[in-house]
């Protein structure tokens, strides 16, 4: 499966800060982390936010790094 937009959603919003929900229906944790797979919600999306993905294989926190025209790059919460 693809990034399906419909599936991503706010919990919680301030100063510029955007704690999101993204639940993949098929897709794996290594299929969301692949660079671009959230490339959708570029216009959405700022770097420093964070992303609570449940995926077909277990769950993660991801940091949005880079949100740019057509470009959300993110990377696990070390």
């Amino acid at each position: 499966m693809a990034f399906a937009i419909r599936n991503l959603s706010v919990l919680a919003y301030a100063n510029g800060f955007t704690l999101w929900h993204y639940k993949t229906g098929k897709d794996s944790l290594e299929t969301v982390a692949a660079a671009n797979y959230m490339a959708d919600a570029s216009d959405m999306l700022t770097a420093g936010d964070l992303v609570m993905v449940t995926a077909s294989d277990g769950a993660r926190i991801v940091c949005v790094t880079l949100a740019d025209v057509e470009t959300a790059i993110t990377a696990p919460l070390s």
